[in-house]
């Protein structure tokens, strides 16, 4: 038991980490868009590299039945009929995983990038103001605290935006972090940049959210309404699944031949997971695509939906090594999450831990594929996909050349990017 004890308590915070970007990976009922469900929403046109399975009309259903309602036209003066290099697009959360593709891919594409960061930033505010310049070539680097207004308005938007872009996303997934970053953060970007006449807003937002049992899933539902229902700015908001890197926690452990760490049989939730370029570029996409405004889109990479237990035998087929599980009883995370919920009455400080736990048990039992309220079942065939990219791919690299650029922030256990 104190062995399961100690490896259960760290999967659950790479669980965690996991949420605490989407993912990751690596989550109120009234504001929730799935409603959109139930009231016969339109189609959401998704374009792809991969097509997604659509052949039955119920799944057709689905996959278009997240897009928001109001489908408002662009504006008459629309940004889209310049040149990219005339359409200033100002990225917060500019440093993140996905942040950092983001800005690379629309510099490449010739958009006028401003990147708005901090001036200490990465993991453990590693990276000083001159690592993110060299970091982020051709972009407008600018440095600032997205939870100060006068900051926002002085330095990130002191010129006029055509369109926001938010990669903001909690550090940790812990309750107040949350509700900072993933709300009042994410609120106050839309809100400078109203006032400097942006007139689209594309949101990094997580798929799990549309079964928000976690903190940090409520706070981005919370900031998702508040955009809907903006009215002078239109929006694309991306749901994406697992990212790579939330499924690499154990790479380099595989490598060494110990055993892959999973829930219950590793079949009791599925992704499929995308890459931060092809991420990268469907965001990108959405600044530039008519079909993704007012739209709450999902989105996955290509290829069929993944288990854990799919994924572990990936990574042990790319190591060269023999399948070796460790399977850990849900019901232990939930004996371990009681027992901080208790602590947490007599010491506050612990209520994050107890979230942590929460998340973790999350990411075991629930997937992150499109889920369809009518049934209370996810459909992986109606969770488009999007990219090129596939885990077998990334697996392959990892165990060649190691996770280099696949940080897993703060929250990083299994002794993976520890310096």
């Amino acid at each position: 038991m104190a062995a399961s004890l100690a490896l259960a308590a760290p999967c659950a915070a790479q669980l965690s980490n996991t949420a605490a970007r989407r993912s990751t990976p690596f989550q109120a009922a009234a504001a929730c868009p799935c409603k959109a469900f139930l009231q016969g929403a339109p189609l959401a046109k998704v374009s792809s590299s991969s097509s997604a399975s659509a052949a039955a009309p119920k799944r057709r259903q689905l996959r278009g039945a997240v897009a928001a309602a109001g489908e408002a036209a662009a504006p008459a003066a629309d940004y889209r009929q310049r040149a990219p290099k005339d359409v200033r697009v100002l990225v917060v959360g500019a440093t993140g995983y996905i942040g950092k593709f983001v800005v690379r891919e629309l510099v490449s594409r010739g958009y006028n990038v401003v990147a708005f960061a901090r001036e200490r930033s990465g993991i453990g505010g590693k990276q000083t103001a001159e690592d993110v310049q060299k970091d982020l070539p051709g972009a407008d680097v600018r440095f600032g605290d997205v939870m100060s207004m006068e900051s926002l308005s002085s330095v990130a938007f002191k010129d006029k935006v055509d369109v926001v872009v938010s990669c903001l996303a909690s550090r940790t997934g812990g309750i107040k972090d949350s509700w900072d970053i993933d709300y009042q953060a994410t609120l106050n970007a839309m809100e400078a940049g109203r006032k400097q006449g942006a007139s689209h807003f594309v949101l990094l937002s997580a798929i799990c959210v549309q079964k928000p049992l976690l903190e940090f899933q409520r706070a981005k539902l919370a900031f998702e309404e508040k955009l809907q229902n903006a009215g002078d700015i239109t929006y694309s908001i991306v749901r994406p699944t697992a990212f790579f890197k939330s499924l690499a926690g154990q790479v380099q452990l595989v490598k060494e031949g110990k055993p892959y760490v999973m829930f219950g049989d590793g079949t009791l939730a599925a992704c499929k997971p995308i890459s931060e370029r092809d991420l990268a570029s469907f965001i990108a996409d959405c600044v530039s695509e008519t079909d993704k405004v007012n739209k709450v889109l999902p989105i996955g990479g290509p290829g069929k939906a993944l288990t854990a237990r799919d994924q572990a035998n990936i990574l042990f087929e790319a190591a060269g090594v023999k399948p070796n599980f460790f399977p850990v009883p849900v019901a232990l995370m939930d004996g371990i999450i009681g027992f901080l919920d208790l602590l947490a009455k007599v010491l506050p400080q612990l209520k994050d831990g107890a979230e942590f736990g929460r998340i973790g048990r999350y990411y075991a039992v629930e997937s992150m594929l499109l889920w369809d309220p009518e049934t209370q079942q996810y459909v992986a065939d109606a969770t488009p996909s999007y990219g090129k990219d596939t885990l077998e791919d990334f697996f392959k690299k990892a165990v060649k050349e190691g996770l280099k650029g696949q940080e897993l922030g703060d929250q990083a256990v299994f002794g993976v990017n520890k310096e």
